[in-house]
């Protein structure tokens, strides 16, 4: 007996158009901020075909723009598989980031492209190009997918023009990064025999990190395998964010309000408002007030060493943004919790480190900055921030990392020099409010744990944060989001374009510390730990070791 089948053809691709290079644009899953951004997204492609028209080079985009929904953009991983059917294999591809976007809408196209591939951002603060761009490099290097980076204000510069010429000419691009070399063998200190032991403690008696639900707005460099992450000595306990909605049920009228009452105790300033859609209430505040006791109960629960909330997709449509709990778990000073029978206040006098956006990576550098910190006897409050923007000021590049809602009160100097606004009503429908403030000057370590080449490896660096006039902050802050809390930080021996060209996120992790040396121990014994749990570890730029 004979069946017949109805056998698909195999897709025959497009032939690539000579001197033509293919573009896509990855954008938000959020309609609103598709939207909004769109304008920015439009201005920055046209400058990047006159350009590319001016070398004797065409551009054709690889998909339309949608008149209904009012964008340009690829809006979800389906979208993406459905516009790379078009795009020649081998063409020249250019992606082009002038916003935040979602890597995973467009892996699956890039993972199966076969010619040069290109990522374009702009240089600018207002529309987060730069911060799309490094997150979505930080994904093609987990992915180990060949391509090239690169970054302009309006690619009138002279580097940026004779960067995408070398791209154009030979579909790579070499970039400067002669300011990462290897660890190497550590000199004997205390800070080397302190950072081994506690690496082979984690490794022996091991950590879990509770995870409320994996790949927040398409960070596929965010998540961490577990067999990479179980060989360093930390274990997922995976939550789900619904579970958090049902713990914040629990959580009593009265209970929240002596926590929000703990904190304008401290001084922290809350800017309220009235209308809830625009404005900061009372109520949505008491919502994150909620969620924050959840968290700690849940992680009490589970026995977690460090927890980290989604916050993004399907939290976001439910209750407020979870940014003020966030930086209240990171911080040492915090309102007291007590466990469900009320005989322990949960992590007293210390912090559950929090790790925004659920990534893993921030999972692991706060679970070992925490631990060394505390070891040394500092304050072990620690963040992310993204790495938003930067320029010149006085005789030195003053970044902006600039992390959406919340730092731990500490690094503004304590809850009197911090205040809390509403979230970007774009991205946050239901409010909720910031902890934010301006980082206060001191000395700091900076790091990133990342996948490359099918291993965890860790960047670590030293940098100072220092404090600008009142009209320039005001000035930056007004140039991104001023929603949000703001660090200026100066990298020890990194230039602009060797950070650019070298991170693998679009977050860089920082903790203070009292001194420059003190820091210079810390990340001594930061490494050491690193390197004891099995990672990589590069030091960046200047560095006493």
């Amino acid at each position: 007996m004979s069946t017949s089948y109805v056998i698909p053809q195999r897709r025959v691709w497009p032939e690539a158009a000579p001197r033509t290079a293919y573009s896509v644009a990855s954008g938000d899953l959020r309609l609103s901020a598709n939207t909004t951004c769109w304008p920015a997204q439009r201005a920055f492609e046209e400058r990047v075909s006159e350009t590319l028209a001016s070398r004797g080079w065409s551009l054709h985009r690889a998909h339309d723009v949608d008149a209904e929904k009012g964008h340009g953009f690829i809006d979800s991983q389906a979208r993406g598989i459905e516009v790379f059917r078009s795009v020649p294999k081998t063409a020249p591809l250019i992606v082009i980031e002038a916003v935040w976007q979602y890597s995973h809408h467009v892996l699956a196209g890039l993972r199966a492209h076969e010619g040069p591939i290109l990522l374009i951002a702009n240089w600018e603060g207002r529309f987060p190009g730069l911060v799309g761009l490094l997150n979505l490099t930080a994904s093609l290097t987990k992915a180990n997918i060949e391509h090239s980076v690169l970054w302009s204000q309006d690619l009138t510069d002279e580097w940026a023009l004779a960067k995408l010429d070398e791209w154009l000419e030979t579909g790579r691009i070499e970039h400067d990064t002669s300011h990462v070399r290897e660890l190497g063998q550590l000199a004997d200190s205390d800070e080397v025999a302190l950072g081994t032991a506690l690496a082979h403690q984690l490794r022996d008696e091991k950590a879990v990190i509770g995870v409320f639900d994996e790949g927040c707005m398409g960070m596929y460099n965010a998540i961490i395998d577990d067999e990479m992450l179980n060989a360093t000595g930390i274990y997922k306990e995976r939550l789900s964010q619904s579970a958090l909605l049902a713990e914040m049920d629990q959580v009593s009228a009265a209970e929240a309000e002596q926590a929000l009452q703990w904190l304008e105790n401290a001084g922290l300033t809350f800017h309220w408002g009235t209308e809830d859609a625009t404005e900061l209430t009372r109520a949505q505040v008491l919502s994150q007030m909620r969620m924050y006791i959840a968290a700690l109960r849940i992680g009490d629960d589970y026995g977690v060493d460090a927890i980290g909330i989604q916050y993004q997709q399907g939290l976001k449509d439910q209750c407020a943004a979870s940014d003020l709990a966030e930086g209240l778990l990171n911080n040492v000073a915090r309102p007291p919790v007590s466990s469900r029978d009320g005989k322990r206040e949960l992590w007293k006098g210390a912090p559950l480190p929090h790790f925004n956006e659920v990534d893993e990576g921030v999972a692991v550098d706060a679970l070992v900055t925490n631990r060394i910190w505390t070891a040394m006897g500092f304050d072990p409050a620690t963040t992310l921030h993204d790495i938003r923007w930067g320029e010149d000021f006085g005789d030195d590049f003053v970044w902006v990392f600039e992390i959406s809602g919340s730092v731990p009160a500490s690094h503004n100097g304590g809850y009197d020099k911090s205040y809390s606004m509403r979230q970007v009503p774009m991205f946050f429908p239901k409010g909720g409010g910031t902890l934010s403030g301006i980082s206060k000057p001191g000395e700091i370590v900076w790091s990133r744990v990342f996948v490359m080449d099918d291993a965890l490896h860790a960047d670590v660096g030293r940098a100072h944060v220092v404090e600008l006039p009142s009209e320039e902050t005001q000035r930056r802050l007004h140039a991104t989001d001023h929603q949000w809390p703001i660090m200026h930080a100066v990298l020890h021996g990194v230039t602009r374009d060797q950070l650019m060209a070298r991170h693998k996120s679009n977050h860089i992790q920082v903790a203070y510390a009292p001194s420059a040396d003190a820091a210079d121990r810390a990340l001594e014994a930061k490494a050491a730990m690193f390197a004891g749990m099995g990672i990589q570890v590069h030091l960046c730029g200047e560095t006493s070791i």
